[in-house]
């Protein structure tokens, strides 16, 4: 179905992914302090939040990276040109927890992957239990961990929650606005 389906649980494969992802799509391999460098000053940057890495997969989705030789390198985070030279993973239960600085531990359902970046984010409940759970659910997960280690899981774009019975889908931005209103 074009997906590939990954045993990713932690923060340290999940960025190892995302670095060979970009690699692949670039057509690029980083060094180690390029790659250092690229994603604690580009992709994890502390000073950014949910905003502004919207910003980036959504209108900035190529990004300059400084390389040791000194030239530069455009390096693309998101093909909007070619779509299917993007590559789409699916992880389950990936763990953030207190030991990557969230305030609780927490274990996510399904997380869909696009070139490493987790981007869509999907919360099953039981049937019978309301959909109205599943949405407080990730409504807590922004407050406890979305943001932990190195804040990858504020690239959500999507999110998508069902019971079995009904399922319901939004983005980022109607839900950031929706808590700002």
């Amino acid at each position: 179905q074009g997906y590939e389906y990954l045993h990713i649980h932690n923060e340290k494969d999940l960025i190892a992914n995302l670095r060979t992802q970009l690699e692949k799509l670039n057509d690029y391999q980083f060094s180690d302090d390029e790659w250092k460098h690229f994603f604690s000053d580009t992709l994890a940057n502390s000073n950014e939040g949910v905003v502004e890495k919207t910003r980036k997969i959504q209108e900035d989705n190529v990004q300059v990276l400084k390389r040791d030789n000194g030239l530069t390198k455009n390096i693309t985070l998101i093909d909007k040109k070619n779509i299917h030279n993007n590559s789409l993973q699916v992880i389950n239960q990936y763990v953030v927890g207190k030991a990557d600085g969230a305030k609780y531990d927490n274990r996510y359902d399904v997380t869909v992957l696009v070139n490493g970046f987790p981007l869509v984010h999907i919360e099953l409940k039981r049937r019978g239990v309301a959909i109205r759970e599943a949405f407080n659910q990730i409504d807590r997960y922004q407050r406890e961990s979305f943001w932990a280690g190195s804040g990858l899981f504020e690239y959500v774009q999507i999110f998508v929650i069902s019971n079995g019975t009904n399922t319901k889908c939004y983005s980022n931005s109607t839900r950031y606005n929706a808590i700002k209103d």
